[in-house]
């Protein structure tokens, strides 16, 4: 996790306070309308840091966290008032001191910014909205969203399912899988909010209908919107653009309707493009890290013999133990590869020492580890990592032999003069990777 900014406190008309964070040194004040959770919890995503880092490049990011969540004071019911909510959205704007800002507005929430936007247009120079709508109930005149009578059905559901993440399904596809990001996504939705005020929040966002005020917005405004999202579909987006003068509609790839999840360069090329006229680029933002790649070696054998209930227990405690000896280690996981893990660390010797207890504690279990590590640059993607130092380590652990950390020689010469010695395994070929490249085996 980065350090994340410094939080402030605003006072709206009726005395509330409200937290809100400002990041970025740029020239246009932009306000995050509808975060959906505190923004405190969402520097702790990947896809979020990427997403503040640029948009910092360009503008003062102004993050407010809705009343009642999080350290925001009052009652979250209250928010459902949209004419509440923009009393809140003018106090934040009077207390970082701007007349007029850009407004970001996402998903359901987006009515916020939308409303605010129709509402106080002399203080909004530009409206942008992300996988949004102004209204999300089926009508006659309006094919998009749920039917009516589906709603109590589908709020039984989603109560039931609160703090599981069991939507980042529809929500964010790709990283069901994930699982440190799906028990982050259930312990940020913990916090923000019980299951009574979630469902309530989620049914009246949908249910209110926007439709009116539209033509009433006169901010030059964008609407985003990806082509698969499977929460607020593609027409409610489309409905947007054709019935806010002027409004710029961009459809972007992708199935994601979390904003923090997918392509984030995609969506934030277009809104510095709009905002600014130009786009700066997405250059990747590249560190000289340890890379670590951890691999259960012969699991398909060792799962025949012991059953599938006695490899998911085993299975289970393994990712335990992996998890435990990154933490004390102060590793980062990147993500889970199969019957392996990928980690990431700032300092060579602790990754190689968090190495050796991963092997010890995997033979602990009666399970037999191998470890690739290796030192380079790499690029930090939103919930990823790529480059040339990821594919070595990857390499260098696929040479691995049984409890074996296998390591290249820019990790022997960075551990040069320290307390960990190396054996030499000689010059090998790394698929994929010109010429050859001498490795070393830590001693136990």
């Amino acid at each position: 996790m980065t350090d994340a900014p410094e939080t402030y406190i605003a006072h709206s008309a009726d005395g509330t306070s409200l937290m809100y964070q400002v990041s970025g040194d740029g020239p246009i004040d932009l306000v995050w309308l509808g975060l959906g959770m505190p923004v405190e919890l969402l520097w702790e995503a990947p896809g979020f840091l990427r997403i503040a880092k640029r948009l910092g490049r360009f503008s003062r990011c102004i993050w407010p966290t809705i009343r009642g969540r999080g350290g925001s004071e009052g009652d979250s019911r209250d928010s459902l008032d949209l004419t509440v909510n923009d009393a809140d959205t003018l106090a934040v704007l009077d207390a970082v001191g701007t007349q007029r800002a850009a407004l970001v507005g996402w998903s359901s929430v987006a009515g916020h910014a939308i409303h605010f936007s129709a509402t106080h247009p002399e203080r909004v120079s530009a409206l942008v909205v992300i996988d949004g709508c102004a209204h999300y109930v089926r009508e006659p005149d309006y094919p998009w969203g749920y039917p009516r009578e589906s709603l109590d059905t589908i709020a039984r559901s989603l109560r039931a399912d609160w703090s599981t993440a069991q939507d980042l399904e529809t929500s964010a596809p790709h990283l069901t899988a994930d699982q440190g990001f799906r028990a982050w996504s259930s312990r940020a939705r913990r916090v923000t909010l019980g299951p009574d005020s979630y469902v309530q929040g989620w049914r009246a966002s949908l249910e209110r209908d926007l439709r009116p005020l539209l033509p009433a917005i006169a901010a030059p405004t964008l609407v985003l919107h990806r082509e698969g999202d499977r929460f607020i579909h593609l027409g409610a987006g489309r409905y947007l653009a054709e019935h806010i003068p002027d409004a710029q509609f961009v459809v972007l790839r992708g199935d994601e309707h979390l904003f923090y999840a997918g392509d984030t360069d995609a969506l934030v090329d277009e809104i510095e493009e709009f905002l600014t006229g130009a786009r700066s680029g997405a250059e990747g933002d590249v560190l000289t890290m340890t890379v670590l790649f951890t691999d259960v070696v012969s699991s398909t054998e060792h799962q025949t013999r012991v059953g599938p209930r006695e490899w998911s227990r085993l299975t289970d405690h393994h990712d335990a133990m992996v998890r435990a000896a990154l933490s004390r280690h102060r590793g980062h996981e990147v993500k889970t590869t199969g019957d392996g893990f990928l980690a990431t660390f700032d300092a060579t010797g602790r990754a190689l020492r968090c190495a050796a207890n991963i092997v010890a504690g995997a033979k602990g279990i009666g399970l037999d580890i191998r470890v690739g590590v290796h030192t380079g640059e790499v690029e930090i993607r939103s919930h990823d990592i790529a480059g040339l130092a990821v594919t070595i380590a990857k390499r260098v652990c696929d040479l691995a032999g049984p409890r074996q950390v296998l390591v290249s020689e820019t990790v022997r010469i960075n551990m040069v003069g320290a307390d960990i010695s190396f054996s030499d395994q000689g010059e090998h070929q790394l698929k994929g990777l010109p010429g050859t490249w001498r490795l070393f085996s830590i001693d136990g």
